[in-house]
């Protein structure tokens, strides 16, 4: 028995006014997705718990079994991990944003309007530059761009500390925050010292650079400003190999994503034009997760642009991602041995249009495969899923559940 979970980010929404009370995922039109719900059992899922809005990183722990109570170490890690970035155990690293900033530090754009690649790429030479220029007077720093705004910053050596400010407020129209001492540790305070350093010397390279001076031309928002959140070290978790007996992929294209399967020890395969962004190719998915499924027993694919609609806030664009996931179900269910395979599919968490903003609404969950007991609902969203038969687990439950069906689940007791 094989398994493919697909993971369709940020898909569960609210209701908004403008679609007539109904959620994105109500109004989109998804076949696909409602002849799994119809073939299969559904249910609704606490992704953490009940009103607790998961981030992207604990979510994909908690869905592939972990107790990210027992086993969170912070997001930056799990995002340099995914990009590439060879991070050692005392190493810090930080998730980093390209942003917009007026001359009085506030932040006009957290995302300097999700700046092309190629800007980016340009600018982060120039950062690496001045790195090379002026070293921190302790450790080593590495600063690397991954997708359209953002970027990775790993800070190596002795007397470092994860605890920590952000300098990111997490909000436009707020200043640019000094990152200060969680604790009273020397650690803490040189780390959040070199942090504020950072701030200052990168926008100093930013702020006049060719790139930003042609983007104004062009009516579009600098990126004169690197904001830093989330650090973390490597996370200490046993394969999925381990705990399960299972072979696994995954086909990403989001740093952190691929961070998180890759310490869930999951081999990470590339697909062409997976991009992360509303211009992703959902049937190049598709094919690469059916030849993955010749060498591995579960295969988990993302799909990110969902929740890129829903933070920023354009639910017609969010419904047209919906769609795109339901033609990525569409090919899987033409190519699959429907006999042999277990599709699932969920969302990591909800993403309210309305808040633009991670929720803490329960996702909807789908279970459709040979012997699954179905249940009596007809059509895959957020409140017909939760008439079903799984009713409404935890996110934690969501593996148990899987390996039960694959048949490699351990007895308990004698």
């Amino acid at each position: 028995m094989k398994a493919i979970l697909i993971i369709a980010d940020g898909m569960a929404d609210v209701p908004l006014k403008e679609l007539g009370a109904k959620t994105p995922l109500e109004v989109a039109r998804k076949p696909s997705l409602n002849r799994v719900a119809k073939a299969g059992i559904c249910g609704i899922i606490d992704v953490i718990a009940p009103g607790i809005p998961p981030g992207s990183d604990t979510a994909h722990l908690a869905l592939l079994g972990y107790d990210v109570m027992e086993v969170y170490s912070g997001r930056g890690a799990l995002e340099a991990i995914g990009s590439g970035i060879n991070i050692l155990p005392n190493d810090l690293a930080f998730r980093c944003n390209f942003a917009t900033i007026d001359r009085e530090f506030r932040v006009l754009d957290r995302r300097a309007g999700r700046i092309r690649n190629e800007d980016a790429i340009k600018l982060t030479a120039s950062i690496k530059e001045t790195i090379q220029k002026d070293p921190p007077d302790v450790g080593d720093v590495l600063f690397e761009n991954t997708i359209q705004h953002r970027a990775i910053l790993r800070i190596s050596g002795p007397n470092l500390s994860t605890m920590v400010s952000d300098t990111d407020p997490h909000e436009p129209g707020l200043k640019v925050l000094q990152a200060h001492a969680l604790d009273g540790s020397p650690e803490a305070k040189n780390t959040a010292a070199m942090l504020n350093k950072l701030t200052q010397q990168f926008h100093q390279v930013l702020n006049d650079h060719p790139v930003n001076k042609e983007r104004k031309k062009k009516s579009l928002l600098p990126a004169n400003a690197i904001l830093f959140r989330g650090v973390g070290q490597l996370p200490e978790i046993d394969p999925l190999t381990l705990l399960y007996g299972i072979h696994s992929a995954a086909i990403a294209a989001i740093p952190l994503v691929r961070g998180v399967c890759k310490t869930a020890g999951m081999r990470l395969i590339s697909a062409p034009g997976a991009l992360g962004t509303y211009e992703t190719d959902p049937i190049a998915k598709a094919k690469v997760a059916l030849q993955a499924l010749r060498a591995f027993d579960f295969v988990l694919i993302h799909f990110k642009a969902t929740d890129l609609a829903s933070h920023d806030y354009k639910p017609q664009k969010k419904i047209t991602m919906i769609e795109k996931v339901d033609s990525m179900v569409a090919h899987l269910l033409d190519n699959l041995d429907l006999d042999e395979t277990f599709i699932i599919v969920t969302a990591d968490h909800t993403t309210s249009s309305i808040k633009r903003e991670h929720s803490g609404e329960p996702v909807p969950v789908a279970i459709m495969g040979p012997n699954v007991r179905s249940d009596d609902v007809e059509e895959y969203g957020e409140r017909t899923c939760a008439k079903g038969g799984l009713n409404r687990i935890k996110g934690l439950d969501l593996m148990p559940i899987l390996i039960n069906l694959l048949g490699k689940a351990e007895k308990a007791g004698s």
